[in-house]
């Protein structure tokens, strides 16, 4: 019995050391600072997305009026050979069926150069709203030390979230 006690008592001792141990590392680990930033409104509110999207929008407007017209156009010539179709020699219903055919050829391709190239410049800008908003999540990460910030999750407190002053401090920099 008094072995019993005995081993008990250093049981005890040893989970009190253990503690001691481990409780400074816990408290350490509670006290990290996190953050959170959520990238998809950084891509959708910041001023420099804003600004962004209505430049591509300027810049490529002629060129998408100009697929309208001719999409229109191209459309309005398949009805006027449908309609006309009955009426038309062989030969000529042959030659504009080409000639639409044709057109709408290069319709597509103008459609699918349109289509690479905006793709193109919006990469280029998301890739530069990146850098810049990782930029500034980094000086405030070391300005107000963080030891770590998230920019994805599946949950984050709102505690927790900075994205509304990195949308403050990205739309000062300019």
């Amino acid at each position: 019995m008094e072995k019993d006690l005995k081993s008990l008592k250093r049981m005890l001792i040893g989970a009190a050391l253990s503690m001691a141990v481990v409780m400074p590392t816990m408290s350490q680990a509670q006290a990290a600072k996190i953050g959170f930033v959520n990238t998809e409104r950084i891509l959708r509110d910041s001023k420099f997305a804003v600004e962004s999207q209505k430049r591509l929008e300027r810049d490529f407007a002629k060129r998408q009026k100009e697929l309208e017209d001719l999409a229109a156009k191209v459309k309005a010539e398949a009805v006027k050979l449908d309609k006309d179709a009955i009426t038309l020699p062989e030969a000529e219903k042959v030659k504009r069926q080409r000639d639409l055919a044709e057109m709408d050829r290069d319709f597509q391709r103008k459609r699918r150069e349109f289509e690479e190239d905006l793709a193109q410049r919006k990469n280029q800008v998301v890739g530069e709203l990146v850098e810049r908003a990782n930029r500034v999540i980094r000086q405030i990460a070391e300005k107000e030390n963080y030891d770590i910030i998230f920019q994805e999750a599946v949950y984050a407190n709102k505690r927790i979230d900075i994205t509304d002053q990195v949308l403050t401090s990205l739309d000062a920099a300019k």
